[in-house]
This record gives structure tokens, sequence and C-alpha cells, in this order.
């Protein structure tokens, strides 16, 4: 749907700008309630526990990405302190 460079930074602000409205949707189903107990639940229920799971499968990949990136930095970083230390075997 969306390509690489697009998606790194805009899909991100997309998810967050999706979630903001539904947000906003939700605490005005929420607002209607007949009851408050009724409103906070409909707000949990509709909102913070669909929005918490969407957020974390659909962030997954960038925290996988960033976990790699971590993983290659602290390799490079390794490898060149062996390199300046002048041992050269890996372990």
């Amino acid at each position: 749907m969306f390509d690489k460079k697009f998606s790194a930074s805009g899909y991100n602000t997309v998810l967050n700008i999706i979630s903001i409205a539904w947000i906003y949707v939700v605490l005005l189903m929420a607002m209607t309630e007949t009851s408050i107990v009724a409103g906070i639940m409909t707000f949990i229920m509709y909102c913070v526990v669909p929005l918490s799971i969407l957020l974390y499968l659909m962030r997954s990949p960038q925290r996988k990405r960033t976990k790699e990136q971590r993983i290659a930095a602290m390799q490079q970083r390794i490898s060149a302190e062996h390199k300046k230390d002048g041992n050269f075997h890996s372990s």
C-alpha cells in the first residue's frame, strides 16, 4: 500500500491520525451513555483495549527494524573495538 520511503515516517503519522480520530469518536459515544460507569466501560471496551492491540500489532515491524538496527550498531562498535585493539579473531 505504501512505498518504503513513505512507510518509514508517513505510515506512523497516518496511524496516529486515525487513532486520534477513533479516540474522539469513542469519547463522544461514551459521553452519550446513560451513566458514568457505562461511559467508562464504553471508552475502555471500544477504545483502550482495541487500540492498544491494534497499535501493538501495527508497530511490530518498526520495533523489529529498530531492534535490528541496534544490534547492527552494536556489532559494528564491537568489531571497531576489536580492530582498534588489534584483536582480529572473532569468538
